[in-house]
């Protein structure tokens, strides 16, 4: 599902509201989740998942067309741990 996908289904199931207000909704929603990453915080969403900041030490790789050594930088990278209630939906009725 794509952001504008997100707002107009958002749109669907509340009438009531104004499309751009959803926009408006929808856009400080994930302003506030980056916002909140970006200072180290983690975002709990009860049921849904926990998103938080993964920091990777700056380490010495390797180019894997040439085989050259290469340093890679020490980064920070988002990380998302699913919730009880997602994984338990996601697999209701999954049979291998």
């Amino acid at each position: 599902m794509t952001k504008s996908e997100l707002i107009q289904r958002l749109a669907d199931r509340n009438p009531h509201l104004f499309l751009r207000d959803i926009e408006k909704i929808v856009d400080t929603f994930f302003d506030e989740v980056t916002d909140a990453l970006a200072k180290g915080n983690r975002v709990e969403l009860r049921g849904f998942g926990a998103f938080s900041v993964k920091h990777r030490e700056a380490r010495t790789g390797r180019n894997p067309r040439t085989g050259e050594t290469v340093e890679v930088e020490a980064k920070r990278l988002p990380f998302f741990k699913t919730g009880k209630a997602l994984r338990e939906k996601l697999n209701e009725g999954y049979d291998e």
